[in-house]
C-alpha cells in the first residue's frame, strides 16, 4: 500500500475575505500532485477545511495518508478533540468524514508549524495573487 503525505493550507486576506485553498501530495518525499483553488469570499477556517476536501476528492485507490495542516483548530476538530460549534464548519467536517468513507487506508491528521507548511502556503498565496 502507498504511503502519502498531504500538506494542506487555506487562507483569507481579511477574515472573511478573498480566500484560497491548496494541497501538495508527496510520495517517497517527491511531489506527485499539487493543486490550488480560489474560493471567493470565505474565512481562514473554511479555506483550511476546503483544502482537505479537495485532497480527499483527488485521492483514489488505497493508501495510508497523513494530512499535515497548520490549523490546530481544524486538526483538533477532525480528530474529535474539539467540538464543532460553527454550523458551516460542521457541514464541512461532515463532508470530510463522508469522503473518508470512500477511501481505503488509514487517514491521520496532524498539526505542524506554519513554516513547515511553506509549499502549500505558497500555493495558496499564488492562487490568491492570480485570482484577485
Amino acid at each position: 500500500m502507498k504511503n502519502l503525505e498531504i500538506y494542506c493550507d487555506g487562507g483569507a486576506r481579511g477574515n472573511p475575505g478573498p480566500a484560497a485553498s491548496a494541497f501538495v501530495v508527496y510520495e517517497n518525499k517527491k511531489v506527485v500532485h499539487k493543486e490550488g483553488k480560489y474560493l471567493g469570499i470565505a474565512t481562514n477556517n473554511v479555506a483550511e477545511y476546503t483544502a482537505v476536501i479537495m485532497a480527499l476528492t483527488w485521492l483514489t485507490g488505497s493508501a495510508d495518508v497523513i494530512f499535515y495542516l497548520d490549523s490546530e483548530l481544524v486538526v483538533k476538530q477532525l480528530t474529535g478533540l474539539f467540538k464543532i460549534k460553527n454550523e458551516k464548519l460542521r457541514e464541512l467536517a461532515i463532508k470530510v468524514k463522508t469522503l473518508e468513507k470512500n477511501f481505503t487506508g488509514e487517514i491521520v491528521y496532524k498539526n505542524l508549524r506554519r513554516e513547515k507548511n511553506s509549499v502549500a502556503d505558497s500555493l495558496v498565496n499564488e492562487t490568491l495573487d492570480m485570482s484577485i
